[in-house]
């Protein structure tokens, strides 16, 4: 394992896909930073992640996705208004909080009873999405409490060996990590 790939070509992307799928975590750039990701449903990866990172499972995590349909299996149907400001959004860099499936991991809600996604406009992160066959984890690649890495050479410094496959393509033009809302009111809990 610990392959490093130089473009995000289908390739390399079917590397990363590949590695989720077996249980590994992956770095891959995003609308600002990179951002760390698995599979959402393999809980042993998903605590993996967490320890590398040293964040509480308590707080939940973020999944993005290439379209709303890859997330429809862990949170609830969007009423009109709701789906009216998700369109107004995605693909884009904002993440929502959306109730979630009462089945939903608790690795990924945290002690929360609402999750966090994203459709990504970000191009290699939505092909990611789709050479995977749904959403991934994301979250940001770095040690809690540090600064986000937004290179590769940064996410191989903080994370030296421990990821099985890291994405080498720039992040998007956005200066810091995406703004999260709660869909149910349209709240801005975090800016941009």
């Amino acid at each position: 394992m610990n392959q490093s790939t130089r473009n995000s070509t289908t390739f390399h992307l079917r590397m990363a896909a590949h590695a989720m799928r077996h249980g590994g975590i992956i770095a891959y750039p995003t609308e600002a930073v990179y951002g760390l990701g698995c599979d959402p449903l393999d809980e042993a990866a998903v605590h993996y992640l967490l320890t590398l990172k040293q964040r509480p499972v308590s707080k939940g995590l973020i999944l993005i996705a290439a379209e709303f349909s890859q997330l429809r299996r862990y949170v609830t149907e969007p009423t009109p208004s709701q789906r009216s400001r998700l369109e107004q959004s995605w693909p884009g860099a904002v993440t929502w909080l959306m109730p979630a499936r009462p089945e939903s991991p608790y690795w990924l809600r945290g002690t929360h009873h609402t999750l966090a996604a994203r459709v990504t406009a970000h191009p290699v992160a939505s092909a990611l999405c789709r050479a995977f066959g749904g959403p991934i984890v994301s979250t940001s690649a770095n040690l809690a409490g540090h600064p986000p890495a937004r290179n590769a050479l940064a996410v191989r410094r903080c994370f030296h060996r421990q990821l099985d496959c890291i994405i080498h393509d720039k992040v998007g033009p956005n200066k810091n990590p995406t703004e999260i809302r709660n869909l149910t009111d349209g709240s801005l809990l975090r800016s941009a």
